[in-house]
């Protein structure tokens, strides 16, 4: 518990701060722009309270919108991934579903799980996000490409993330 308190600010910090000096000022031609901030919401354990994930989702994006001068599309972003993802977890849960203290990760549920629940919850984030930055449907499938283009890239930096995280928690 005490390590919770100390490890998730810090995550938060991190990864804001990764995307805002680093992340932001990658951009293949404007076409790709990964975002892997939303790990701090993907990373939260399962039982966290739907109020809280709202609130640390608002949060999450409000930093990075400051950071990025964006108003406002990362907040609603990341308002809408903190929304969708007790829906997603509630449709991948295992059979016998889930157990206290589980960690959305490979070391709990292994590679699939987290896939599938990585990739729909990123997929989902980028799809609200890049048409909120467009907002017309007139260019819809060139935004679509660039949706799967940064959802892509994404989640090779979140798969990335993800096994650093593994091989830290198997070292201890």
């Amino acid at each position: 518990m005490v390590r919770n308190i100390i490890t998730y600010p810090i995550q938060f910090v991190f990864l804001v701060l990764l995307q805002a000096v680093v992340l932001n000022n990658v951009q293949f031609s404007s076409f790709i722009n990964p975002y892997i901030y939303i790990l701090f919401l993907l990373w939260l354990p399962l039982e966290t309270p739907k109020a809280l994930l709202l609130f640390l989702g608002f949060l999450l994006g409000l930093s990075v919108d400051i950071f990025s001068n964006t108003l406002g599309m990362h907040t609603s972003a990341s308002i809408f991934l903190a929304f969708c993802r007790p829906f997603v977890l509630q449709f991948i849960a295992p059979r016998d579903g889930y157990e206290l203290n589980q960690q959305p990760g490979i070391k709990d549920f292994g590679w699939s799980w987290f896939f599938i629940y990585a990739a729909t919850l990123t997929f989902l984030h980028h799809l609200f996000l890049f048409y909120i930055e467009v907002f017309r449907f007139s260019d819809f499938f060139n935004t679509l490409g660039r949706v799967f283009a940064s959802w892509f890239f994404s989640l090779i930096i979140i798969f990335i993330a993800q096994l650093f995280r593994y091989n830290a928690e198997e070292r201890r």
